[in-house]
């Protein structure tokens, strides 16, 4: 993915572009822990998430999160998948698409793994996400098919955890999200932190 970048420091945002990225699936889910259904659309409400999903919220929604500290705010209103993982997972003999994995939109052409704190994508004709942390898969995973935890999360034998399996984010201003939306990335100014693991 290409990102054409006009800095400007002394402004909150460094302004990107990715270059054809758009969103291909759209899902939601009511009483199932994993796996969302695709939709024609989903509508984004500001400071709570996706209406009719399970992790709609101002607070946390996540059930062991919940039980810990039930007034925590909800990071996780907003979960995003590259497709490229579905690619990459079909290549090693998974059979997985949008939606299987939780999440609630599936891109093409954003990085999203690489994105930094506070990155904002804004979506369509007006929805605007903040990107609050890279997703801490569980063994619920495993129930879709055998092994695919250790397909999407797994150490690189230098201490350090991969996790592949999407970024979680906060809705700033809401609105409807079709499957080819355009996506626009708008970067935080430096220095940029890394996504902490949200479970």
């Amino acid at each position: 993915m290409k990102i054409s970048v006009k800095a400007n420091l002394k402004r909150r945002v460094v302004l990107a572009s990715a270059m054809g990225a758009s969103v291909t699936a759209v899902s939601l889910s009511k009483g199932n822990p994993v796996i969302k259904g695709n939709q024609k659309s989903i509508r984004l409400i500001s400071g709570g998430g996706v209406a009719g999903d399970d992790h709609c919220g101002e607070k946390v929604q996540h059930i062991y999160s919940k039980k810990v500290n039930p007034d925590q705010p909800n990071l996780r209103q907003v979960h995003l998948i590259h497709s490229e993982l579905h690619d990459e997972l079909k290549t090693a003999g998974f059979n997985v698409g949008p939606g299987q994995m939780g999440e609630n939109v599936t891109t093409r052409g954003v990085d999203l793994l690489s994105l930094p704190l506070g990155t904002r994508l804004h979506i369509g004709s007006g929805a605007i996400l903040e990107v609050t942390g890279i997703r801490n898969a569980c063994s619920k995973l495993n129930i879709i098919q055998k092994g695919l935890l250790k397909a999407v999360q797994y150490p690189d034998g230098q201490g350090n955890m991969v996790r592949k399996c999407g970024i979680m984010s906060i809705v700033v201003r809401g609105d409807e999200v079709h499957p080819g939306d355009a996506i626009q990335v708008e970067l935080p100014p430096y220095p940029h932190m890394p996504l902490p693991a949200l479970s």
